[in-house]
């Protein structure tokens, strides 16, 4: 595709938090080796362990790793980061962790709605 730019091929990698929902398909774990698969995971898994999120993030995303995804899922909830959570359950195919967030999200927007209509009148005392 000649006419699309590379965001990355410009000014290097673009941060994480600028980067949003990104669409994430199965090509790039369909082009290796069961065997460099399993390497990779395992690299990741040690990333994991050390602490190195972001970079066990990228190679669980780039293999489709999805127990690695959740496990990232479950650490970014407990940091108070549920968007980014949310975002690591989606792409591991986890439907019910999924709900559960939406249904979170959504009870916050209701809340939020809620706080934006108007107190009804009250009568004044004399």
């Amino acid at each position: 595709m000649k006419g699309r730019s590379n965001p990355e091929s410009r000014e290097g990698p673009v941060p994480t938090s600028s980067r949003g929902f990104l669409k994430v398909s199965g090509d790039e774990a369909q082009s290796i080796t069961p065997s460099q698969r399993v390497a990779l995971i395992r690299r990741g898994n040690e990333f994991f362990n050390k602490g190195d999120y972001a970079t066990a993030k990228r190679i669980f995303m780039t293999v489709g790793y999805s127990d690695g995804l959740i496990r990232l899922g479950n650490r970014f909830s407990k940091e108070g980061n549920p968007l980014e959570a949310f975002r690591m359950f989606w792409l591991a195919g986890d439907t019910r962790r999924v709900a559960e967030l939406s249904e979170n999200m959504a009870q916050v927007i209701r809340k939020w709605l809620r706080e934006d209509e108007p107190l009804p009148h009250r009568e004044k005392r004399e």
